[in-house]
């Protein structure tokens, strides 16, 4: 497999906040999110070809009981049911992190879904020349209703307006009584200055609809930076 990055650290974002992890990032994404904070595994992708034991040998080698699986977009990575296959062997807590524009039957504790919205589309961004792919497939309902199905979920949305806001309530109308709790709001942004602008009227979203306001610790403590 094409491994991006391999590292100890912190869940920074989602329901796991705080909790030590190894994060096995894969490289390649089918999105092209214009506010990514990954491009080295999507606009420009990069990383080291690794065995599945290669792969398992790093995770154990640090003292975690959750691995998080992410990316880019895991769901899209070759031998991906192999290695969570291998990671459920060793015993561990695994997330899965997924824009959930595609699906497949994989070992997974906690599915984190994070459907990307309409302030994802880059029309501006090297001319747009990804823009139409990217709207097509941002939002595929019934992908993240098989993962909803089998998996306990979390439902996590980047959030840059206000008006973001009404997607989200839109998408949850298109899907399986969704519990409230569940449905993260993330303020969009790589500084903590950023995260808390927005943040600040974002809580008052959540409030207003019961959702979970979602912090990004990694990003306070580290700042923008890979291998957090």
């Amino acid at each position: 497999m094409k491994i991006s990055e391999l590292f100890y650290s912190i869940q920074g974002e989602g329901l796991l906040t705080g909790v030590p992890s190894v994060f096995v990032r894969t490289t390649g994404c089918n999105l092209r999110c214009k506010w990514c904070d990954s491009g080295y595994t999507s606009w420009e992708p990069e990383g080291e070809h690794l065995s599945l034991d290669e792969i398992l040998a790093r995770v154990v080698a640090f003292p975690a009981r959750h691995v998080v699986v992410t990316g880019g977009e895991p769901m899209i990575a070759g031998q991906i049911e192999d290695l969570c296959a291998g990671l459920r062997q060793l015993g561990l807590h695994i997330t899965i992190e997924t824009a959930a524009t595609v699906f497949k039957p994989v070992a997974c504790d906690l599915a984190s879904l994070s459907p990307k919205l309409s302030n994802s589309t880059p029309w501006q961004r090297e001319g747009g020349r990804f823009a139409l792919r990217h709207e097509k497939l941002r939002l595929q309902p019934d992908v993240i209703r098989a993962f909803m199905e089998r998996y306990p979920y979390q439902l996590k949305f980047v959030i840059d307006h206000p008006s973001d806001v009404d997607e989200v309530l839109s998408l949850i109308g298109q899907l399986p009584e969704v519990e409230r709790s569940r449905v993260l709001l993330m303020p969009q942004g790589t500084t903590s200055e950023d995260v808390r602008e927005r943040g600040l009227w974002l809580v008052e979203q959540c409030k207003e609809h019961g959702f979970r306001y979602c912090p990004r610790l990694h990003l306070d403590l580290f700042g923008h930076r890979r291998g957090t």
